[in-house]
């Protein structure tokens, strides 16, 4: 959960920078353009997934971590595009080039995540 709230916060970051207000109601305007910004998020989130691609975007975004996706798939036992094991680069490579079946906003906090992760170090 708490992983995913963090990503909620950097792809809203990166959405709504931290802006500057003069007055009260101009803070509340930006306010409450990131909470429907999270609405969004929130429900991109709740989604079920509709292709086995969108399963492992939602399986990285819930671990963080391109390993334990793999090991996720391969019990699951889905093959790679390359009709082999799946491997942790065939998840970032997903996560990179997208697929036909995952929705851009899904794969957008995905991207987040990885970029976020790649900058950063590991986060909890």
């Amino acid at each position: 959960m708490y992983a995913i709230i963090q990503v909620l916060f950097l792809v809203n970051l990166e959405k709504y920078p931290m802006k500057s207000y003069s007055t009260i109601e101009q803070r509340i305007d930006i306010l409450q353009s990131r909470i429907e910004a999270y609405k969004e998020e929130i429900a991109v989130l709740q989604a079920e997934p509709k292709s086995n691609n969108e399963r492992i975007i939602f399986k990285f975004i819930e671990t963080g971590s391109t390993g334990k996706t793999k090991d996720f798939v391969r019990e699951l036992g889905i093959k790679s595009p390359r009709d082999s094991l799946y491997s942790s680069g065939d998840v970032t490579k997903l996560i990179k080039d997208g697929a036909d079946d995952i929705t851009p906003a899904l794969l957008k906090i995905a991207r987040t995540l990885a970029s976020a992760r790649n900058k950063n170090g590991p986060s909890c």
